[in-house]
């Protein structure tokens, strides 16, 4: 074994070592804190989330005389949550969920449900932080854990030190790592109908495509990428699950084996080593593809982005984000292979059952197919991170040069990662998201009241028949609010006082 492959092994090691008897049970316990501080508010505001996905950004206007034009303060609520959704459902939502399977019996589904429901309160608090703390930017809002380490818990040191970290591991080491899982879905369906000799040549063409496409978006700011997302993520969505809807349709009458599978098969021994393993993480941590990614800090630097009245709004609508990432893609996946492998041992590892289920309910034509949705996921991702990575490279500089610079390197690296073996990078990614997910529970712990407090006030207004709206000088004893003046809600102000006219 030579000195990479060692080092690869003992990171790998390492990671599942500190996931096991660090994160899991700082996972679990302060899920169920927030569950409680919150009183339960994933569970009890479902409808108030459907109601805060559809609000719409703020107007401004922009130019002078006949160019004079208008256009959204920032990104709205939809288009925020479907940059978060982007980067959240990924490749792990198909090889990540298909391994926990394998490795842990259908039992896991049970556990990955349970996790989802426990850590959405998690989610809630950490975007409604995002929204309290972020902070004016070009072309729309930023925020994200470095914000509120540094505005929250008064540390700008520590928060550019998470932004330094957080930069490496998601915009440039998963970005890379998406790349490569697009050439190698791409390459291994051309593979069925050419002799793979002859496809030397493809992992170039692909990555200067992809490198093209990744540059025009990316150069574009984050208005462009959250019009590429807000387009591709629910025509993403929609064929997946149709397909998983279609397959479980051919064999409906294994459903009830299925859910029974499922929840009698919970609690014994392996399906709760992988079940454990497949809710928080699993193959997705050691791939770094990561389920909904409730409370590990990536989903915030999104949903600072989204102009809204209330920043509980946020905290709210990124709660549905877990629920539509791991209830309904994660939920299909586990379908698709539940249904056609009763004996998951008899199935090949991870993305190979779900691979051979399409091929048995649709023929051989859907790896093709696959390896679109896989193509799908994956560049996706690479928007959602790039976002993600902007949003730190504004909380260390707001210089345009820098700004620049940061695109190129990601756009770069979306060629170098398609041509170019990464069994260590991923390794080494993940052990970084080890670390980022630790840091992020505990700094969103130590700044939970603030977020139940903002929670109260959002509620008290509900009770009266109001649309929140949340301005700083509510709450003055909250420090560092940088945003949440008149000037960031007066259209919603407007309306509310126009609505009150009317009554």
């Amino acid at each position: 074994m030579n000195p990479l492959e060692s080092l690869n092994e003992f990171l790998g090691n390492a990671e599942g070592w500190l996931w096991t008897w660090a994160g899991m049970p700082v996972v679990i316990l302060l899920g169920l804190y927030f569950t409680i501080r919150t009183g339960a508010v994933q569970f009890r505001m479902i409808p108030a989330m459907f109601g805060a996905i559809t609000q719409k950004a703020q107007r401004e206007e922009v130019g002078s005389g006949r160019d004079r034009a208008e256009r959204t303060k920032s990104l709205s609520a939809f288009q925020a949550f479907s940059v978060s959704a982007a980067a959240r459902v990924g490749t792990g939502n198909i090889s990540g969920v298909a391994g926990a399977i394998f490795l842990g019996g259908p039992g896991a589904v049970l556990w990955m449900w349970v996790m989802c429901l426990l850590t959405g309160a998690a989610s809630f608090i950490e975007s409604t932080l995002a929204q309290l703390w972020k902070t004016r930017a070009d072309d729309t809002y930023k925020g994200g854990p470095a914000f509120y380490i540094a505005r929250g818990l008064g540390s700008r040191k520590f928060g550019l030190f998470f932004a330094v970290l957080f930069i490496f591991c998601f915009a440039f080491a998963f970005t890379s790592l998406q790349a490569n899982t697009i050439v190698d879905a791409v390459t291994g369906a051309a593979a069925v109908y050419v002799d793979p000799a002859q496809l030397g040549w493809l992992p170039v063409v692909l990555g200067v495509l992809l490198a093209v496409l990744t540059g025009v978006i990316v150069f574009g700011g984050m208005r462009r990428v959250a019009s590429v997302a807000q387009n591709m993520v629910p025509i993403m969505a929609a064929i997946y699950l149709l397909i998983g809807i279609v397959i479980v349709g051919m064999n409906l009458g294994e459903l009830p084996r299925v859910i029974t599978q499922i929840v009698t098969e919970a609690f014994s021994p392996q399906a709760a080593i992988g079940g454990g393993f497949g809710a928080v993480i699993v193959n997705g941590v050691q791939r770094g593809m990561l389920s909904n990614e409730a409370g590990m800090g990536s989903v915030p630097n999104v949903a600072a982005t989204a102009s809204v009245s209330h920043p509980v709004k946020q905290g709210l609508v990124q709660t549905l984000g877990v629920y539509f990432d791991t209830l309904l893609i994660c939920t299909i996946t586990a379908f698709i292979v539940l249904v056609s492998f009763p004996d998951v041992s008899a199935g090949g590892e991870g993305l190979t059952m779900v691979q051979e289920s399409l091929a048995t309910n649709l023929g051989g034509w859907s790896a093709i197919l696959l390896a679109a949705i896989m193509f799908l996921l994956a560049f996706t991702s690479v928007l959602g991170n790039f976002s993600y990575g902007e949003a730190n490279m504004h909380f260390i500089t707001s210089k345009r040069g820098w700004h620049i610079a940061f695109g190129i390197a990601v756009t770069g690296l979306v060629l170098v990662g398609s041509m170019i073996a990464v069994d260590l990078a991923w390794t080494i990614a993940g052990v970084s998201m080890v670390f980022i997910a630790l840091i992020n529970l505990v700094v969103i712990a130590l700044l939970a009241p603030t977020a139940v407090k903002l929670l109260r006030h959002y509620n008290a207004q509900r009770a009266q028949g109001l649309d929140p709206i949340f301005l700083a000088s509510d709450l003055p004893e909250i420090k560092n609010v940088e945003v949440w003046v008149g000037e960031d809600v007066c259209d919603y102000q407007d309306a509310r006082e126009a609505e009150a006219a009317t009554v």
